[in-house]
Formats: C-alpha cells, structure tokens, sequence
C-alpha cells in the first residue's frame, strides 16, 4: 500500500481535529481507501505554543510555503481561512501539481471560478467538502450522487449559529441579544459573530451549492442575502400563532433553463415542514431532483469533529487521486444548461408584514388599497386587541407578490400618515414538504 505525504496549512480547532481524527481511524482509512495517509509538515502560527497535542519535532514551521514546497507533501490541506495567503497557497500548490483540499467557503464562493480554471488548466483537482454544511456530505451528493438528476430545488438551513439563535428565541421567548449571548458562551458564535448573523457565512455556502447544481459559477454580488439581526420577539410570537416557524434558509432553485434563484433569509415556514423541527446547531438540505425525488440531508453543520471528518473523506479521495486509484474530479463540472441568478426583483414570494399603524379607522383600507395598487393581495389579517395607546400592531400575511413590487409597496405604505414603521418584511416559504 501506498503511503501519501500529507501538508496541513492550519492547526486551530479543525486542523487539531483532522490531526487526532487521523491518527485514531488511520487503519480503517488506508483499509477503505486502499493507500495510507501520513502527515509530513505542517504550517501554524507560532510553533513554540503549547498544545494539546503532541507533534514530532521539525513537523511543524510558521511558513505555509514550506508545506506546500515539501517533496514529501503531496497533498495539501488548508484549514487557515481568510483570503490572500489562502488563494495564494491554492495557486502555489496548484501549479506544483498538488490536490488541495479545504473547509475555506468564503474563498471558494469568491474566488472560486479562477481557482477551478487553474486548476482545470494544471489537472489537478480540489476538494471542498467541508466548505458547505460541516459534516454532512452534501458536495459529494451533488457531485456524485445527483449527476443524472437536474435539481428543481434545494432548500436548507446552513448555519447552525443562526438557527441556534432562532431556536433560543422560539423556545424559550428569548430576544434576539439574550440568544446570541448564549451563543457565544456556548462557542457556537464567534466573539465577532457578523457572518453568522447577517447571512454571509450561509451566503457563501448557497453560492457553492447553487453553482454545483447548475452548472455555471454563480457571483456572489448576484445573490440576495438577509441575516437574522432584525428577528424580534414579536416576530416569533406572532409565527406561532399562524402556525409557523422562524428559519433562516437558503433557498435555490430553478424555473427554467434561463434563470436560477438564490437567496439566503428568514422565513416563516409551516410548523409541519420538515425543517421546522431542525433545532439548535444543526444543518439541513431539501434536495429535489427531477429522478429522485425529495431527499434530506441532516447533521451537525460545524464544529471540530463533523468539520474533521468531512476533511478526512476529502483527504482520502485526494490521496487516492495521487496514487492513481481513481479518476480525477476536478471539483467544479460546468455545463451550458443553465444561463444566470435571476434578481431578487424578480423573484416571487409570500410575505409576512407587521407594522406599527395609529389606532384610528380606514388605516386597513389604506394599507389595502396601497398593496392592491400594486397588484399585491392579502390572505389573512391579525390586529391584537391589546396594545399601546399610540400604536397598534397590525399584520398583514400576503399572497404570492414580486419581490420588487412588494419592496416598491412597502416603501409606499412606509410614507402613510397612519403607519409609523414597517416594523418587518420576512418571506414565507410555504411549497415543498409540509
């Protein structure tokens, strides 16, 4: 049997994991991949620091480009994130004609059509499992598992802090500030927790996932994206009593050969959806093929261990790759089928409207009549009883609308006399598995 150099870029959490990961299942790696696996060098930040682990002396070196230049390196892992020295480990050790495998989505959804073009260029292919969804192995299935399939839709929960934070608010009626603060005791959330919160970390992972898909490299300036930081309590009360959960999903998919939707927000969706029971840190993907049908993925979309293992399969297919065991997939196939992101203009939604209005009669029927002016109808209508003696809630749930002639409504309904604030606009995703 083989044995294949392996370079780590990365010591934190996950290159620890992937490290002890290996060395305790590296028997039953080398059975099921048929070539060993050994790790020759690898990059960290300050290689006097004391850690938990323990590596063989002149492992380790602050300098990513001596893990990539190593003749004993034949397979590169970067687990350092960020974007420069990242890309630039990429392209170096592309051109040495080494596989990389990485967890970096942000590189990946931005750079990722010129780092598939070199290394289609170089032959030598990349593998990015854990960039999307942890440890769940959603890349392999689109790559693999779906190919004779065109994908009518995905949707899906892709991060777990978010949904954490949904899950805190909806359970236990915590705000949004309390459920996040939980969150970063926990280590779920960073102490910096923006990506997570205002959609992008999610946002990357929909670009990889709708690229994949169909076919051609999608923009992430061609996407829309919404986080969760104006959720309010109020929100999730007034979900509950229409029968609703609070997700924030990523949503892809395709009416037609010409266009294709992405858009990654909150939603209200039926209590009897299958992802309404998704709770906590936990991922799940809808997929909906025009062959197979509806399937669900589900598991821990992040964390040391489901991160490690969604890296270690990478490794094993890379390895095999070297040692000629099996064809090399490049990582990204791109076909003609599919043209262009459709613009969220365009896209066409049902809603959830709450505003704060005076308390006075025919406040109703302006609102109404600015919605209908715009070809927008309404299904249903709450105005609790009890409220502030200066404003009124009022919530409206809105029939199927475009999303640029809702946006043009609301701002028209914004300048009202009778309405003092839209005080949220969150899309319902009622089609697919309720």
């Amino acid at each position: 049997m083989s044995t294949i150099g392996i370079g780590l870029a990365g010591f934190g959490t996950v290159g620890a994991g992937v490290y002890k990961n290996l060395a305790a299942n590296r028997e039953l790696l080398s059975q099921r991949a048929g070539v060993d696996m050994e790790i020759k060098r690898i990059a960290v930040r300050d290689p006097s620091k004391p850690r938990d682990i323990s590596l063989p002396a002149g492992t380790t070196t602050d300098n990513w480009q001596e893990v990539v230049d190593d003749p004993e390196v034949q397979v590169v892992v970067e687990l350092m994130g960020g974007m420069d020295s990242a890309r630039a480990l990429f392209e170096r050790a592309i051109r040495a004609g080494k596989p990389v495998v990485t967890g970096n989505k942000a590189l990946i959804a931005e750079h990722g059509l010129d780092l598939f073009k070199l290394a289609a260029e170089h032959r030598v292919p990349i593998f990015y499992e854990a960039a999307a969804a942890g440890g769940i192995p959603i890349i392999k299935a689109m790559r693999e598992s779906f190919v004779g399939n065109h994908i009518l839709r995905m949707v899906g929960i892709i991060n777990g802090t978010s949904n954490f934070i949904l899950t805190r608010m909806t359970e236990l009626g915590e705000t949004y500030q309390e459920a996040l603060a939980e969150a970063q005791r926990l280590g779920y959330a960073e102490a910096d927790p923006t990506l997570d919160v205002n959609g992008w970390d999610a946002g990357h992972k929909a670009v990889i996932l709708a690229s994949l898909a169909y076919g051609f490299w999608v923009a992430a300036q061609d996407i829309f994206v919404e986080g969760i930081e104006s959720i309010t309590a109020e929100d999730i009360r007034f979900a509950h009593l229409l029968g609703y959960h609070v997700k924030h999903l990523a949503v892809i998919q395709a009416e037609s050969r010409e266009q294709v939707e992405v858009r990654v927000h909150p939603a209200f969706i039926p209590n009897g959806h299958v992802l309404a029971s998704v709770n906590g840190v936990f991922n799940a993907v809808m997929v909906e093929g025009d062959v197979v049908g509806e399937t669900l993925f589900y598991g821990r979309g992040a964390g040391q261990d489901p991160t490690a293992s969604a890296v270690l399969a990478d490794m094993a297919e890379a390895a095999a790759t070297v040692d000629g065991l099996k064809r090399r997939c490049l990582g990204f196939t791109p076909h003609q089928l599919y043209g262009r992101c459709k613009p969220i203009d365009e896209v066409v939604c049902q809603f959830y409207l709450r505003l704060d209005v005076v308390d006075q009669p025919g406040t109703l029927a302006q609102v109404a009549n600015v919605l209908g002016s715009h070809q927008i109808g309404i299904s249903s209508v709450i105005q609790p009883e009890s409220h502030d003696a200066d404003s009124v809630p009022l919530v409206l749930m809105i029939h199927d609308a475009r999303t640029g002639d809702m946006n043009k409504a609301r701002a028209t309904i914004e300048a009202l006399p009778c309405v003092k604030s839209v005080a949220a606009l969150i899309r319902v995703e009622n089609s697919a598995n309720e």
